[in-house]
């Protein structure tokens, strides 16, 4: 699993790994086993992270497992999402 420094997925990753799949926050929450409200929460919470580890790591599998590689910060560069394969 590869995260940005912080050691966790961050809110606006969340985001943007949504919108490249097409997914619904209650499709998320489904497929991620967490509360719609909270993913919600999360979501809302800009940069900051409101969420548990655990409840961030399940999020994190359900994008990895959807298709989206999680972009870890870098000095250059922030953290990021990309799809894990080109689009046909």
């Amino acid at each position: 699993m590869r995260v940005n420094d912080s050691g966790m997925l961050r809110p606006p990753q969340i985001r943007a790994a949504r919108a490249l799949l097409g997914m619904s926050q209650q499709e998320l929450a489904l497929r991620s086993e967490v509360g719609l409200a909270t993913l919600k929460r999360i979501e809302a919470a800009g940069l900051e992270l409101t969420g548990t580890a655990r409840t961030l790591f399940r999020i994190q599998k359900a994008l990895e497992a959807a298709g989206v590689v999680i972009i870890e910060q870098t000095k250059a560069e922030g953290p990021g999402v990309r799809l894990a394969s080109p689009v046909e």
